[in-house]
């Protein structure tokens, strides 16, 4: 693991910390198992594991406007959430839901971090102050 501090910027405020999951597929929050966490679609990417308190690092979002705030609802209702979003391709939807339900989200990261960080890493992202730090 590489440990270093990394620029970003902020959508959603807030602090978060967790260990990272990385998917290379969008997520449909709907199609998240609202008492785990675990990832339900069929062939995605992180199918099976949970991002439940995670820092879940995603390309975006897939899925319509419904859906996408109804999951991330039912995740939260019940402290599954992802701790924090690191997201490359930001939506009005998960961004609205992110605000709203107050889970930090960042954007237009350090190209650097996204060669440091790997599944299981501990990270901190602090979207109020714009930085991302890998910990050691």
């Amino acid at each position: 693991m590489s440990a270093g501090t990394f620029s970003c910027h902020k959508i959603s405020e807030g602090v978060g910390e967790g260990e990272v999951i990385i998917s290379k597929d969008e997520i449909m929050f709907y199609l998240v198992r609202p008492e785990t966490g675990e990832v339900i679609e069929k062939a995605h990417d992180i199918e099976g594991r949970s991002v439940s308190r995670k820092i879940l690092i995603f390309p975006g979002g897939k899925g319509s406007s419904v859906v996408q705030s109804d999951g991330l609802y039912q995740l939260m209702m019940r402290k599954n959430q992802p701790a924090a979003m690191i997201i490359q391709h930001p939506e009005t939807v998960l961004v609205a839901g992110a605000i709203i339900m107050e889970i930090p989200m960042v954007d237009r990261v350090d190209p650097k971090f996204y060669e440091a960080v790997k599944n299981g890493d501990r990270v901190r992202v602090d979207a109020n102050s714009g930085t991302i730090t890998i910990i050691d």
